[in-house]
């Protein structure tokens, strides 16, 4: 079974080189975009045929959408403030950045922060080295290289090799407008040795909930493409609640060199279709990844969460978990695929996904999957189920006093808590455990799935 391609009216060589012109970028940096629209029109759009029962894009309307036009950073962008507890702060409102602030400590120690085109100029020997041929995104992925070919904004952010950012990097997105769509990317850099905390978060607009959720009517297209050299740790946490009228496509990749390590935090609540795919790529000895992603999803939300670990470098670990709570007549599809090849001897990794049903109505799937080339591992584990709360829990929590539905919510809560937990600002923390709150009105009096 195969997926044909993706049938997108606005993916076209006129719109790629018309993009770069606008932003004034070099030669080989339309090269590259060339390069992934014939990858977007050649590749399927799901290349793993374990996974291709569950790939639905019926929801996205693709020809009734726009995507915005490229637009230069304005420079009164530089002069906003800094919020209270963060190193640096990047905000994104509907196509243009409206705030872009870096701590003097941080750029005192080298931390840079700019749009892809400015650091063609400024860092070009770096952007190139992370960027050339794709390397910074899966190759087999159609999604991902629509933003390398179409993007018409790119973040840069380079942390120099021995800085420790002791506060986080806060990245916000904000869509509005309905019938058009924003395509974007994300690099992000560590030296050798470096620390960099960042916090990204998505948000709709309060008039989009007023639209219904019958199909998508706008689009979120983003990346987050990170390199990590030797001895480097990045911990990076994002917060998904765009409108119940927009479609999100995020492809993540982090390729992790020795000793060093990736922690991922990612929640999703919003949005009409929300397409997920992280990858792993762990090259160097001792490198290692920490995963956790939970997705809440009612009414007619499409869930789709995908990611892939490849252990290449001895001595590799990876721990990944996924999590899901289903309600309404919300779908999730819930994959994962581990990687062991064979120079990876000495591999340690663990794939665990979950969905939780609380009506009869929703559905959802997990897929994990195993391949291994190397035998001399420590472990290589996978574990999934799919099923209602249990019941015996909820008995157990009345029976200390909880009524019937306080008892569903603190289960449903705390099934999800690893994520929260691990948001490392207090306030993007509780605002995310607010918005798993407000989900939860939707199931109060709901049946439970049997």
């Amino acid at each position: 079974m195969s997926i044909a391609p993706l049938q997108l009216p606005w993916a076209t060589q006129r719109r790629a080189e018309d993009t770069a012109a606008a932003l004034g970028e070099p030669a080989w940096l339309l090269a590259e975009r060339l390069d992934a629209l014939s990858r977007v029109h050649s590749l399927p759009g799901e290349p793993n045929q374990l996974f291709t029962p569950y790939h639905d894009l019926r929801a996205v309307p693709f020809e009734a959408i726009e995507p915005h036009p490229p637009r230069r950073t304005a420079d009164a962008a530089a002069n906003a403030p800094l919020p209270e507890g963060a190193a640096a702060a990047v905000h994104v409102e509907e196509r243009s950045i409206v705030g872009l602030a870096l701590a003097p400590d941080a750029r005192a120690a080298g931390v840079v922060i700019s749009t892809i085109e400015d650091a063609a100029l400024s860092h070009p020997q770096l952007l190139r080295a992370i960027t050339a041929g794709g390397a910074s995104l899966p190759a087999d992925d159609a999604f991902a290289h629509v933003a390398r070919a179409l993007s018409t904004l790119g973040l840069f952010i380079h942390v120099p090799a021995g800085v420790d950012l002791q506060r986080p990097i806060v990245l916000r997105w904000s869509q509005v407008t309905q019938g058009h769509g924003l395509i974007s990317r994300t690099l992000v850099s560590l030296g050798e040795g470096a620390h960099a905390t960042i916090v990204e978060e998505q948000v709709g607009h309060a008039r989009d909930a007023a639209l219904g959720a019958t199909q998508a009517s706008s689009i979120w297209w983003g990346t987050t493409e990170v390199t990590l050299a030797d001895g480097a740790t990045l911990d990076f946490a994002g917060e998904q609640n765009f409108g119940p009228a927009t479609a999100a496509f995020v492809t993540r990749q982090a390729r992790v060199g020795a000793d060093a390590t990736i922690n991922w935090a990612i929640a999703s609540v919003g949005s009409r279709f929300h397409r997920s795919r992280i990858d792993n790529l762990l090259e160097g000895r001792g490198g290692s990844v920490k995963q956790v992603e939970i997705g809440f999803a009612d009414a007619q939300q499409v869930f789709d969460l995908t990611s892939y670990t490849r252990h290449r470098g001895e001595d590799t670990t990876s721990d990944l978990l996924s999590k899901g709570i289903f309600m309404g007549r919300s779908r999730g599809y819930i994959k994962g695929m581990i990687e062991i090849a064979r120079s990876a001897i000495g591999t340690d990794t663990f794939l665990g996904e979950f969905s939780m049903l609380l009506e009869r109505t929703a559905r959802s799937v997990t897929v994990p999957s195993l391949e291994i080339d190397q035998p001399n591992v420590r472990r290589a584990m996978h574990s999934s189920s799919v099923g209602p709360i249990d019941e015996a829990q909820v008995f157990y929590l009345m029976s200390r006093g909880l009524t019937r539905d306080d008892a569903r919510k603190a289960i449903v809560l705390g099934f999800l808590e690893p994520v929260v937990a691990r948001i490392p600002l207090p306030g993007a923390q509780e605002r995310l455990r607010s918005l798993l709150e407000k989900k939860w009105p939707e199931v109060a009096n709901g049946e439970a799935a049997a």
